[in-house]
């Protein structure tokens, strides 16, 4: 009996029997995989991925995701159908497919952005970043806009910054704690992972703070009735919903392993709609990517 409690515990937990959570893909840093996770929580897939940041569901199927020497396109039979292979001295978190088939790469040790033709090989473009700080520290997800701009996160300096094409800072705005990750919404707002400030930050074009999640503001309501606050630790990779809410990988490292959720999706007015508590099957999800459901932004 004990054995079935702890595996109920593990899995996903549903605020309403209506509610169900979509099917996602969940980059695990500190296992080094990818999983593919179902609605009932299940992992129907997975391949290793060294200290994996950020992952993608593709059109075509295909998976595409960082891990610390390089990107991956794999089929679902694994099968690597595309790789960019950085300098062994380098780390690499950020990856994005981009609409004309390139590929761009984060490389934190160069303190670049490049755009990698289908070739894994030619780099067509190359962005230097203005961020300071040792090579680990400097950034992690990364972003080329519609605009055909770039959007980063400067982690040691708590800073947004928006490039042009030629690498000229456009925008910026200060956060809170080492921001992991930044996205432009539809109405041109900017969200941010703050990492180990626990917490979400929104900001508008004025850099004005339009909505905030702190650490213990995500509220979870069982079926039951029961409330539960539901802590932030480290804020990663976020997903804004067509419907306002949003999924947010919440990394469980700096002392949190074994401990938490690690994936929830919050309404505007903080309320947890379902969360991924599976500690037998992640440890620190660091970015995930949701399958099957339109108009995401991440």
């Amino acid at each position: 009996m004990k054995k079935l409690l702890v595996a109920l515990v593990c899995v996903v937990v549903v605020q309403a029997a209506e509610v169900k959570p979509p099917e996602f893909l969940g980059a695990d840093y500190s296992a080094g995989k990818v999983c593919r996770v179902n609605p009932e929580g299940k992992v129907t897939w997975e391949i290793s991925a060294p200290n994996t940041c950020d992952v993608w569901q593709l059109p075509n199927g295909n998976v595409l995701f960082a891990y610390v020497k390089g990107v991956k396109e794999v089929d679902a039979d694994k099968k690597i159908v595309w790789e960019y292979k950085a300098d062994p001295k380098e780390e690499v978190y950020a990856c994005q497919r981009l609409a004309n088939g390139d590929t761009l790469v984060g490389e934190l040790g160069a303190c670049r952005l490049i755009e990698v033709a289908p070739d894994g090989k030619t780099i067509k473009k190359e962005v230097k970043l203005p961020a300071k700080g040792g090579q680990h520290a400097r950034f992690r997800n990364a972003r080329k806009l519609d605009n055909g701009n770039y959007l980063f996160a400067a982690l040691s300096e708590a800073v947004v910054k928006e490039l042009d094409g030629q690498g000229q800072v456009v925008w910026s705005v200060k956060t809170v704690g080492n921001p992991f990750c930044a996205i432009r919404l539809p109405n041109g707002n900017t969200l941010v992972g703050c990492g180990d400030a626990h917490r979400i930050q929104e900001f508008d074009k004025d850099g004005k703070v339009v909505w905030e999640v702190g650490e213990n503001d995500p509220l979870f309501v069982g079926a039951d009735g029961k409330e539960e606050r539901i802590p932030l630790r480290f804020v990663g990779g976020l997903q804004r919903l067509p419907n306002g809410n949003t999924v947010v990988s919440n990394w469980l490292g700096h002392g949190f392993i074994g401990k938490g959720t690690h994936l929830l999706e919050l309404t505007p007015a903080k309320k947890v709609l379902w969360r991924n508590d599976d500690h037998k099957a992640f440890r620190t999800i660091a970015s995930a990517c949701l399958v099957g459901v339109a108009g995401v932004v991440r």
